[in-house]
């Protein structure tokens, strides 16, 4: 007697490579009184709450999985977001690894009246993809296609050492793409 493997186990297993477009968001927000400071601006944790999201579904959509927040790497701010602004973030999947993505943020403020938009910040997010126990599965594997993609996607493995050894989870002796940064610089 010959047993099919049900299709849906199938499909979990043969995962199917994606682009850094397929994860592709942009979130907009209005920035109304309830979000801003004594002076007016955006306050930061809001817009951190914001691009949690943004890159949460940014990473549900490279996964196909429930995704959470594992590390957010240095957020700063170049700009202020005022009062009646509209926040875009844009949000992608920048490189995928075994359980986890790397996911990069550019936020823009936009006043609509004056007609100009500047540039807020850039950050980047880890997000781990989870089945429905909680327990980490396998992601599918990133295919950049662009130069800029593949840029990101180079830097992911740097960034990704640096986050594991500020964090206290690898030796700096094991990072081998920072070092052959720093060793390369030598020469």
């Amino acid at each position: 007697m010959v047993q099919t493997i049900p299709y849906i186990y199938r499909k979990t297993t043969h995962m199917q490579a994606k682009t850094p477009q397929d994860s592709y968001t942009i979130m907009n927000e209005l920035v109304l009184p309830n979000d801003t400071n004594t002076l007016n601006n955006l306050m930061g944790g809001r817009l951190l709450h914001w691009m949690d999201i943004a890159a949460a579904i940014s990473g549900q959509k490279h996964c196909n999985r429930i995704v959470v927040t594992a590390s957010v790497d240095n957020v700063s701010f170049k700009h202020s977001i005022k009062l009646g602004d509209v926040v875009s973030i844009e949000a992608r999947v920048t490189r995928a690894f075994n359980t986890s993505v790397e996911i990069r943020m550019d936020v823009w403020a936009e006043n609509i009246p004056s007609g100009t938009r500047v540039k807020s910040n850039e950050a980047y997010y880890t997000f781990v993809a989870l089945d429905k126990d909680g327990n980490t599965v396998p992601v599918p594997e990133l295919i950049p296609s662009t130069p800029e993609e593949k840029i990101l996607f180079d830097g992911a493995l740097r960034r990704r050492q640096l986050r594991l050894i500020l964090g206290g989870k690898m030796k700096p002796d094991d990072a081998t793409e920072l070092k052959a940064l720093f060793f390369a610089a030598q020469q």
